[in-house]
């Protein structure tokens, strides 16, 4: 594995900084089974997931949520 210098990483622009954390989350949500979640997350999850049920309304699309970040940010 060839490694960045993290100086190197906080030359990008904020937005640059964004993507690239969106690239990696990407990558290890592409293969779930690689990071285990421990029984607090998963109830964590599960108490997240059954309050937006309870109000779906509450929460925004993240591709709304990614546009104001970007306008803010990037």
């Amino acid at each position: 594995m060839s490694r960045v210098p993290i100086e190197e990483l906080l030359k990008l622009s904020v937005a640059e900084r964004i993507q690239l954390v969106e690239d990696l989350w990407d990558s290890i949500a592409a293969d779930p089974e690689g990071l285990p979640l421990t029984e607090s997350q998963k109830a964590e999850l599960d108490r997240r997931l059954e309050e937006h049920r309870a109000d779906p309304d509450s929460a925004a699309p993240w591709a709304e949520v990614r546009e104001r970040l970007y306008k803010k940010y990037g």
